[in-house]
């Protein structure tokens, strides 16, 4: 089991900048990849940015560039420092993780773990 607590929303104005944190605990040596997802309103859930245990990361196109995914494995924490925030960018937004373990018959089985989400607001 992953438990993972998110904080670090709140209101912005268009252009400014917001950090997410995600704090996470449990079963931590299991987990091999991190994402950042978003529900923008009546929107489905999707992908924002993502970090593998070896420390490469992606990003959705709109917000290449001005979102950065980051972890701090000292402190248990992962981090969306988002910049130049627009009005599209409003969203709750939801830390991912997703473990890996073996099955003992040389493959492994896979879990995801969810935050509860932060609600994030661009609006000048």
């Amino acid at each position: 089991q992953v438990h993972l607590q998110e904080s670090g929303g709140g209101l912005v104005q268009p252009g400014g900048s917001l950090r997410l944190s995600c704090a996470y605990s449990g079963d931590i040596v299991s987990i091999h990849h991190m994402s950042w997802h978003r529900e923008r309103p009546g929107k489905e859930r999707e992908v924002v940015a993502g970090i593998t245990s070896g420390g490469s990361t992606n990003y959705r196109d709109s917000v290449r560039g001005r979102f950065t995914i980051s972890r701090d494995n000292r402190r248990n924490t992962l981090y969306l420092q988002m910049s130049s925030l627009k009005p599209e960018d409003k969203a709750v937004y939801y830390c991912n993780a997703e473990t890996r373990i073996p099955d003992g018959e040389g493959d492994f089985e896979f879990y995801d773990y969810w935050g509860q989400g932060t609600q994030v607001t661009v609006s000048s």
